[in-house]
């Protein structure tokens, strides 16, 4: 009886080990999911305005104007979070001249998880 009760004393043990391991495993993506999502630096010259569409949660966008006296190609580029980052179209800007760079995520994903404008 005595051996017993030792395996079930091992057992509860077990259990609260994993219960534990699994919480701070689900905890650490959460956790890192936040820090994640801080906007990215719009490149030099640039001023844009980045988003997801009104109705989609997967299509995202960057409007930018070229404030700089060199023409200017930048494309937006979309983190995806389950599904593979994608990049909009390039788009080519003389100065003063503003265009949008539209790009779309995978529908078996979570969504855009971040936008950045690369240059």
């Amino acid at each position: 009886m005595k051996q017993l009760y030792k395996g079930n004393a091992v057992r509860t043990l077990a259990r609260g080990v994993a219960a534990t391991g699994l919480a701070v495993a689900l905890a650490v993506p959460a956790t890192a999911a936040v820090a994640v999502a801080a906007p990215a630096a719009i490149p030099p010259g640039l001023s844009c305005d980045t988003g997801k569409h009104a109705i989609d949660d997967y299509t995202g966008y960057a409007l930018c104007r070229n404030n700089g006296l060199a023409t200017q190609i930048f494309w937006v580029h979309l983190v995806c979070g389950w599904s593979p980052d994608v990049d909009g179209e390039h788009v080519t800007l003389g100065p003063g001249q503003s265009g949008q760079s539209t790009a779309h995520c995978a529908g078996l994903g979570t969504g855009i998880g971040e936008i950045h404008v690369r240059p």
